[in-house]
């Protein structure tokens, strides 16, 4: 069935960079679609980044483009999220999912994605 634990939130302030990561046990994340989507408080989830099985091909939501950059380890099978340029409004809790295959026309619909982890909270504050 698998799992995925993410880590690396925090309480940073504007203009600072963090590194989240998800670890996947019981699953192989170089055979998956896998997504970073955020909530933040009061609100629904949205997409954040992606990527598919080929680590070339990555999508950003545009209110990250720039800013944030998704990567995959293959000997560590986990996914990362490098944040820079933190700004109050990218608080939330950050959540990484997986499916074997998503269609890219949907890649940013959290319903596409089976597999989820529970989170981990960034707070971007001065």
């Amino acid at each position: 069935q698998g799992q995925l634990v993410e880590s690396g939130g925090g309480l940073v302030q504007p203009g600072d960079a963090l590194r989240l990561s998800c670890a996947a046990s019981g699953l192989t994340l170089s055979r998956q679609t896998t997504a970073w989507f955020r909530q933040a408080p009061g609100k629904g989830r949205e997409f954040v980044a992606a990527m598919r099985h080929s680590a070339t091909n990555k999508y950003y939501a545009d209110s990250v483009k720039g800013r944030f950059s998704i990567s995959r380890d293959n000997a560590k099978n986990t996914v990362s999220l490098e944040m820079t340029n933190l700004q109050p409004e990218d608080t939330a809790v950050y959540y990484c999912a997986t499916k074997e295959w998503v269609i890219l026309s949907a890649i940013d619909r959290e319903d596409q994605y089976r597999l989820w982890g529970r989170g981990t909270q960034v707070t971007v504050s001065s």
